[in-house]
């Protein structure tokens, strides 16, 4: 199940918020590997280090890194004693203990023992962790930037270090903070669930908008209901249960060759119209022609239980071209995939909206 390799660090590369880049020197060649200082401490040239070899053997899509497991000739020390006692990644080898914004030895437990309610805060939610900045991009499209969470749920990658998207916004000012939740960690704030985390960002992260969404990578089977992202759907439910506005972005390409993510994805469609039990404002981007057509038609069968509302992408273009980071989802940039990152930013803006409407 696991491919293991061991090699010795050749070189240091470029790092972000929680990660560094290596290259390791081993018997199969030279292998970019990831290491998280947190979990294995930094590395250095010269020492040799485990690695976790499956996702690069495999080709898989998201990464291409061998994952450092440990620098066994210099383990890191033990972290200082503290409260915390959340387990994620639990019954892994690398199960790692974390403070949870919840527990009892939080400061914020006395915020959050009794919290319930989300004050109408809208709840962005998005299928692929690549929306994420093209939404936040659209929040910030037409006024003064609005405080902006995201609670990162396990579907994906669980360590928030992994994405390399969320540093840059942090570092561009353009997220208040990141609370990770279920078995994902290594936010701002860790939360048991996606109930309490999304409580954490608008209670202790002051956040006026939160977009929830998965880490990097995306699970799927090419089947109805083996994927990651119908978690798209209870992220609705648990919005309303809370009293927040949900708000779904559409998963959208005309540049995916698959039929059942050409269009409206079959994700969202099953997501939010068999999963989601309760009302969301669904956002369909105004595009033009036939493309623009379809969507329109696809859309069609959210209607009744959903609100779909059409959104102009006026002027979204040029605010995703200003992006801080790089978009690129399923190795498509903005120019390769125009429709997918509309539709998330058109999401955004209208979660925007509603700040105004309910002023």
């Amino acid at each position: 199940m696991i491919r293991w390799r061991e090699g010795v660090v050749r070189s240091i590369g470029r790092s972000w918020h929680g990660a560094v880049e290596i290259m390791v020197d081993g018997a199969d060649g030279e292998m970019r590997a990831l290491a998280f200082p947190q979990v294995v401490g930094e590395p250095v040239p010269g020492e040799r280090v485990l690695l976790n070899a499956t996702a690069l053997e495999l080709g898989l899509g998201t990464g291409g890194y061998a994952q450092v497991v440990a620098t066994p000739d210099r383990l890191p020390a033990d972290p200082p004693p503290g409260p915390g006692h959340l387990v994620k990644a639990r019954y892994t080898p690398l199960q790692t203990t974390v403070l949870g914004v919840d527990e009892q030895d939080s400061p914020w437990h006395a915020t959050l023992r009794d919290a319930d309610d989300l004050g109408g805060m809208p709840v962005v939610v998005a299928d692929l962790h690549s929306a994420l900045p093209a939404v936040v991009a659209g929040i910030r499209a037409n006024a003064a930037p609005a405080r902006v969470a995201y609670v990162m749920t396990d579907g994906g990658a669980l360590p928030a270090w992994f994405s390399r998207a969320v540093s840059g916004l942090r570092d561009a000012g353009w997220l208040t903070g990141t609370v990770t939740v279920g078995q994902a960690f290594g936010g701002d704030l860790e939360a048991v669930t996606l109930h309490t985390g999304l409580l954490a960002a608008r209670h202790v992260l002051n956040a006026d908008i939160t977009v929830v969404a998965q880490g990097p990578g995306n699970l799927g089977t090419g089947t109805k209901w083996g994927f990651s992202g119908v978690a798209c759907g209870e992220a609705v439910n648990a919005s309303v249960i809370l009293g927040g506005r949900p708000v779904g972005s559409l998963r959208v390409s005309d540049a995916d060759e698959r039929p059942r993510h050409h269009g409206i994805s079959h994700h969202s469609l099953t997501a939010y119209g068999r999963v989601a039990l309760t009302s969301a404002d669904i956002v369909l981007p105004d595009l033009p022609g036939e493309f623009g057509e379809k969507i329109r038609a696809q859309a069609g069968a959210l209607r009744g239980r959903h609100h779909v509302v059409t959104a102009s992408v006026d002027g979204l273009n040029e605010v995703l071209q200003a992006c801080p980071i790089r978009l690129s989802t399923m190795g498509r940039g903005l120019d390769d995939d125009r429709a997918y990152f509309l539709a998330a930013a058109a999401a955004g803006r209208h979660a925007e909206s509603l700040l105004h409407h309910d002023s």
